[in-house]
């Protein structure tokens, strides 16, 4: 998790925190009709997820019909931590790892 704070100045004169936690969920889904998974990250796994269901981008997602899944998920506190760690189950041995959670 990763806590931004900032002081922003009010109309009366005083001042007030704004505090906006953000955490991010690296994710596999997988898609049953075509045997196919996707690894991403995002702010928001459901709504992402409702847009690789509604194919609200013309990626890799869109380009199969059926429901996508998700499969396997995990927390990462910033971005970066996300970015690389999508990476790594991208990798032969993520595949490996993501191999067990797709069902059979």
């Amino acid at each position: 998790m990763y806590i931004v704070q900032r002081s922003v100045p009010l109309a009366s004169g005083g001042s007030a925190v704004i505090v906006r936690i953000e955490m991010y969920t690296v994710y596999v889904i997988f898609n049953q009709e075509h045997s196919k998974t996707y690894t991403g990250q995002t702010e928001d796994l459901p709504r992402r997820l409702a847009e690789h269901n509604t194919h609200t981008f013309k990626g890799y997602t869109a380009r199969f019909t059926g429901e996508w899944t998700v499969i396997y998920s995990e927390s990462a506190s910033t971005r970066l931590e996300a970015l690389k760690r999508e990476k790594q189950l991208k990798s032969g041995n993520g595949r490996a790892f993501i191999k067990n959670y797709i069902p059979a």
